[in-house]
Parts: C-alpha cells; sequence; structure tokens
C-alpha cells in the first residue's frame, strides 16, 4: 500500500475479505488491535462474523467521564505489571451496541512531563513534576473486547499484543524498514528484503550470544560491533581475542565465553554430526527459550544443551 494508506480503514477491506476467505475453524481465536481499530463500524464486522476481537479506545470525553465514574466506585483488581483493572458495559456516542469496556490504571513514579500553559505569556511551557510517595497519580488506558475473560486474562492480552508489535518498531526506527523515497516498487520490495533478511541474521547471531532475551539492534550493534578481533597462534592452536572499548563490554563477557564454549564442543562433535544435526545444535540454543516452552527437548538436541 501506498505510504498515505496504511491506517486501519484502507487495511479492513483486504483484512476482511482475508478473513472470509478461510474456514471457522482456521480463523484466530481474537483479533486485537490498536486504538485505530476501536471503532464502531471495525467491531460491527466483527461481531457480523461472530469474531472476538480486543481493541483500545482512543480517550474521548467520554471515555474520560467513564474513567473518573469508574475512579470513584469501580472495584479495581489486579491486572498485572503494575496495572490494576475494572469494566462494565458501555454504549458510546456512535455506538450501535452496549460492550465491554476495561479501563487499567499504572500509578506513576518518580517524575513525569507536564505541559502547562503560562498564564502571563500564554505559551506553552514544559516542566517535571516529582511524584511522591503520597500522590496518587495514574495513567490510563480503555479496552473493548467481546471476550469474556477476567481482567488480568484481558489485561495481558493486550500486553502481549504490544510486544509483538515492538519488532516492527525496531525494523522501523533501528534498521530502517521504513521511508522509502523512491516511487519504484521493485526498488522499495529488494531493499526491504535486504534489511529483513540483515535482521534476521543480527537476530540469530545476538540470540546464540544471549538465548534468554531479545538484544534489541540500537544496544547490541555498538555493544558487538565496537570491538577489534585479533587471531593468534599459539602451541599449534588459533585463539581469536577480542578488545572493546565499549563501557558496557564487561556485562557481555559470561555471555561470549558461554558462546565460546558452546562452539568448542561443536567443533569436538562436528565430524560425528552431519551439516544438518550441527544447525540443529546452533538453532536449538538460539531459540532454546521458546522451543523448551512449547515441547520436549529433542533427543537430537541434548548433545551440547548441558
Amino acid at each position: 500500500m501506498p505510504g498515505n494508506e496504511s491506517s486501519a480503514k484502507h487495511t479492513l477491506p483486504h483484512f476482511f475479505s482475508w478473513l472470509d476467505s478461510i474456514a471457522p475453524e482456521q480463523r484466530p481465536q481474537f483479533i486485537r488491535g490498536d486504538c485505530n481499530f476501536g471503532t464502531d463500524a471495525v467491531m460491527t464486522a466483527c461481531e457480523e462474523r461472530q469474531q472476538p476481537y480486543l481493541f483500545k479506545l482512543k480517550q474521548t470525553q467520554n471515555i474520560k467521564r467513564f474513567i473518573s465514574l469508574k475512579m470513584v466506585e469501580g472495584d479495581w483488581v489486579m491486572a498485572g505489571q503494575g496495572w490494576e483493572g475494572t469494566g462494565d458495559f458501555l454504549k458510546l456516542m456512535g455506538w450501535e451496541e452496549e460492550r465491554r469496556v476495561i479501563v487499567l490504571r499504572r500509578k506513576l513514579k518518580k517524575e513525569m512531563g507536564v505541559l502547562q500553559k503560562n498564564a502571563l505569556s500564554g505559551q506553552a511551557e514544559f516542566y517535571f513534576a516529582e511524584m511522591g510517595e503520597d500522590m496518587q497519580v495514574y495513567e490510563y488506558a480503555a479496552l473493548v473486547t467481546s471476550l469474556e475473560d477476567e481482567v488480568l486474562t484481558i489485561a495481558q492480552h493486550y500486553r502481549d499484543r504490544a510486544d509483538s508489535e515492538n519488532n516492527f518498531d525496531e525494523l522501523k526506527n533501528q534498521w530502517g524498514w521504513s521511508g522509502y523515497t523512491t516511487q519504484d516498487l521493485h526498488r522499495c520490495q529488494l531493499m526491504a528484503r535486504i534489511i529483513a533478511l540483515i535482521y534476521n541474521w543480527w537476530t540469530l547471531f545476538v540470540r546464540v550470544i544471549n538465548p534468554s532475551n531479545h538484544l534489541e539492534a540500537i544496544t547490541s550493534r555498538p555493544l558487538l560491533l565496537y570491538a577489534v578481533g585479533r587471531q593468534v597462534h599459539h602451541a599449534g592452536q588459533k585463539i581469536i581475542q577480542v578488545s572493546s572499548s565499549h563501557a558496557e563490554f564487561k556485562k557481555l563477557q559470561p555471555a561470549l565465553s558461554s558462546v565460546s564454549n558452546f562452539f568448542k564442543k561443536l567443533m569436538a562433535c562436528a565430524e560425528q554430526l552431519s551439516p544438518k544435526e550441527r544447525m540443529f545444535q546452533i538453532i536449538y540454543r538460539a531459540f532454546k527459550k521458546f522451543i523448551d516452552s512449547v515441547q520436549p527437548k529433542p533427543q537430537k538436541w541434548l548433545l551440547l544443551s548441558g
């Protein structure tokens, strides 16, 4: 789609035509979207297809009044990661149906930016306000859903949506997967594929180094690329020495030592393994966190996992 046709309204015709083309048992359990999708048109289209949904709502005046009401009389429950939540059924202006709205709040700590108009000059001024322990200052979010789950589950579902979007945010803002200035579609596609390929390579590389966490490019590239490697021959062995001037490099040393030991083990038994089995070892190390969470560890991957 062209750059000026990336909003929700341009997405919907293609999305719902795809949804209608697949069997009911193949459809997603529910649809998640940000506030651009939290409109009556989208929700009505989902309800006509009996498709569950979870969207964020824009904080309009009516939503703000609903939040204020819940601040006074709402029964707040834990919603995970410092959030509290409550919910009720609400019919906003322009909605054809009454729908379930979940309000989430989280107490702000330390300091926050405040934009206020100067009474004399009329100019907007930005300053920081310190939040003490005795001050009850919250940030809010409003969700609309057809799901019947408890508030904690609903809140986690939406946090998962935001987490899955982080990869696209990283691709666009840290790898340059946006902002193409040419109108030549072929060149745009070629550039996008090159960036996606390099992103995949780098992500796998840092996952082998640190299998437990995802390292974003904005921090991992300086940390790992600001280093000089030198190959040294000693006692019939080839040793690669890595020297880095990065201030945080010492935090990475245990992870690099771990990956070094991993490849030493792999080299020791490489002749016994086929190329496919060697790749299995590397893939398992990179994706260990995900593989172990969904299935028992495959026997052929036990060799170097200890």
